[in-house]
């Protein structure tokens, strides 16, 4: 008896959330070892297809960097970083944007088969993704584009017509050339511009420290100011760094809550959507209302 009740207490603490989000869009940066693992593949959809069924409207924008180091080593084409920004000629390019599509057909599938509606589509199709090319420090990295401009139009057409736009983070320039762009700045653009009340990012950690040296100093919530404190004290390295301030554009830019979530953990994004304390990180816009109480 005890066990059923703790599953109603579950669900219990969840309807709130049910509540409050139904017939809201959520944008879901997929990346990280749950993009590698098929366990944890499988348990993504699954919850992205539960989110589905509870009335939320998710949004899927995957990267694929290890995938693409991959194919581009076994072509015999070199692979270089410039500010964490791979250097991407033509050929890479090509690669690239084959590695992407392929990935995303593949999540399509796996959505399909557990019985969602899901479209999968690059940042050209419909224009969805404008783009500038990008000179880090005013040097040239090739095919890599910075975004200037989300086309929502096809997103709008299929998410009202009860599909899953599956994103794959390749723009188009004013001459409708190839850039390739970082999946994290393509969800934080698609985000910004639907207006999405979620946007989550699915990682390789659990969320943010305060301590990276101590596990038990994970923060669950922080608001925009205690965010831009934090990243003045100098605890945040990494790539971390850039999320954080991804984050912040983000909900600066109209997304209510922005979460850091582990990917590696089985069905993270219901229990960070469905629990009051979840288990990652939350980065919630000054107005936003605390959902972690504490008790």
């Amino acid at each position: 008896m005890e066990m059923w009740l703790q599953k109603a207490n579950v669900l219990i603490e969840a309807l709130p959330y049910i509540r409050r989000f139904h017939g809201k869009t959520i944008v879901v940066k997929y990346g990280g070892s749950a993009m590698v693992d098929h366990e944890l593949k499988k348990s993504v959809i699954r919850d992205v297809a539960l989110l589905k069924l509870v009335g939320f409207r998710p949004i899927i924008v995957h990267g694929g960097g290890k995938e693409i180091t991959k194919w581009v080593n076994k072509v015999g084409l070199e692979t270089n970083f410039i500010n964490g920004l791979r250097v991407t000629d033509k050929p890479t390019m090509e690669v690239a944007e084959m590695v992407l599509n392929k990935i995303n057909k593949g999540l399509v599938s796996m959505m399909e088969k557990t019985g969602l509606k899901a479209v999968g589509i690059s940042g050209k199709d419909g224009t969805v993704l404008r783009v500038n090319k990008r000179m880090p420090g005013g040097k040239d990295i090739g095919y890599v584009g910075e975004i200037k401009e989300v086309n929502t139009q096809l997103l709008d057409t299929l998410l009202d017509n009860d599909f899953i736009p599956v994103i794959c983070p390749i723009g188009s320039d004013d001459n409708y050339h190839s850039f390739n762009i970082n999946a994290d700045d393509a969800a934080c653009a698609i985000a910004t511009a639907v207006k999405a009340s979620k946007l989550a990012f699915l990682t390789d950690i659990e969320g943010v420290y305060r301590d990276p040296l101590d596990k038990s100093s994970l923060i669950s919530e922080l608001t925009i100011p205690e965010a831009e404190e934090f990243l003045k004290s100098g605890n945040v390295g990494g790539g971390m760094l850039p999320k954080l301030q991804n984050c912040i554009d983000a909900i600066r830019s109209g997304v209510s809550r922005v979460h850091i979530l582990d990917g590696r953990i089985e069905h993270c994004l219901l229990l960070e959507f469905f629990t009051d304390k979840g288990i990652g990180t939350a980065i919630i816009g000054e107005n936003e209302e605390r959902y972690y109480t504490g008790k």
